[in-house]
């Protein structure tokens, strides 16, 4: 989750510094968008990992109780 809330930051940085400075802003003002930017991209990477973790989990998680349930209607029983 940290490496997609980084990432998130890095995307948010470069795009809030080139959507500054393609409006012509100072760069001290481009560097102050870019640092907003940057935490809510963290914040939103964050968000969307942690909702991708989720999925992933439970798809899992059903793949494995699907199985067990495959393996426990094939298995016949024992004659005595």
């Amino acid at each position: 989750m940290k490496a997609m809330m980084i990432l998130g930051s890095i995307v948010g940085f470069v795009l809030g510094t080139g959507s500054s400075l393609l409006g012509n802003c100072l760069w001290s003002t481009a560097l102050w968008h870019a640092c907003v930017a940057a935490l809510l991209g963290g914040l939103l990477g964050r968000w969307w990992s942690r909702i991708w973790f989720d999925g992933l989990t439970d798809a899992l998680e059903q793949q494995r109780r699907a199985r067990l349930a495959a393996a426990s209607e094939t298995k016949t029983p024992a004659k005595v």
